[in-house]
């Protein structure tokens, strides 16, 4: 049985750009490239003889794509997601 630790250094090495940004997709000659913000969180504990615990989860939120098409690039935000991501800061 694999440990706790070892599972979240297994589960960490798939965190990273490839998380934020997903594969590029051709439509109609226009390439998108979907962007989201994503986050992770664990936590454990041991209280001696009584036992342990830990737990873990994650989130992505979709913000928007690059958009490229006739030589330009540019970014169209998700609107409603970045309206829900900054609720918590007004």
């Amino acid at each position: 049985m694999t440990s706790l630790p070892e599972k979240l250094a297994e589960m960490s090495r798939s965190a990273g750009v490839k998380s934020a940004y997903g594969d590029p997709i051709q439509i109609d000659g226009v390439t998108l490239v979907p962007v989201a913000i994503v986050n992770y969180g664990f936590g454990g504990g041991d209280s001696g003889d009584q036992g342990s615990g830990g737990g873990g989860g994650g989130a992505a939120i979709p913000i928007g794509a690059y958009v490229k098409s006739a030589g330009t690039v540019r970014f169209e935000p998700n609107v409603i997601s970045l309206l829900a991501v900054g609720i918590p800061f007004i």
